[in-house]
């Protein structure tokens, strides 16, 4: 599914227009965005969670080479699913 399918999926269920439906999954996903942007985690109960993690720098591989490389540390966003997620995906 994508994001197009899913406006028209919210429309649906929420019997509303696409167009609603599109501001309002973008209002979503920016509140998302800034939150995890100031290192604020989301809890969504039932669905998930949504959060900030560091990773240290370390020392890879070229696969095609075998040269060492060094990758640097960064902040990344991390989703751990809920338990009704979970078992919905069962």
């Amino acid at each position: 599914m994508n994001k197009t399918e899913l406006v028209a999926a919210i429309a649906k269920s929420a019997e509303i227009t696409k167009a609603d439906a599109s501001r309002a999954l973008q209002a979503l996903l920016d509140s998302i965005t800034t939150s995890l942007a100031d290192g604020e985690s989301i809890a969504l109960t039932g669905f998930g969670t949504f959060s900030v993690t560091k990773r240290a720098a370390r020392t890879g591989r070229n696969p095609r080479t075998g040269a060492e490389l060094k990758i640097a540390a960064k902040t990344v966003a991390k989703f751990k699913p809920g338990k009704g997620l979970s078992e919905a995906v069962k």
